[in-house]
């Protein structure tokens, strides 16, 4: 028997957490400042230079009113 799995890829990933971000209408700036980050650790998020943490990345879902789910492409 051979099973399939739909493989989720980290670039895809990527690219829908920047879609939220653009869509929160938050600038980059006050994402970092709510997640205690630095501005240019979002700037790389953006480029898809860099992927957050696990701790960030639940943070920053709950900073973009976004479900993890979402982003990680399981809905």
């Amino acid at each position: 028997m051979c099973y399939f799995l739909d493989m989720i890829a980290l670039q895809d990933i990527q690219k829908r957490l920047r879609e939220a971000i653009l869509d929160s209408k938050l600038s980059q700036t006050e994402i970092a400042h709510r997640l205690g980050i630095s501005q240019s650790t979002v700037s790389k998020y953006m480029r898809l230079d860099k992927f957050p943490s696990l701790d960030t990345f639940a943070n920053l879902c709950e900073v973009l009113d976004i479900s993890a789910d979402e982003i990680l492409g399981l809905r």
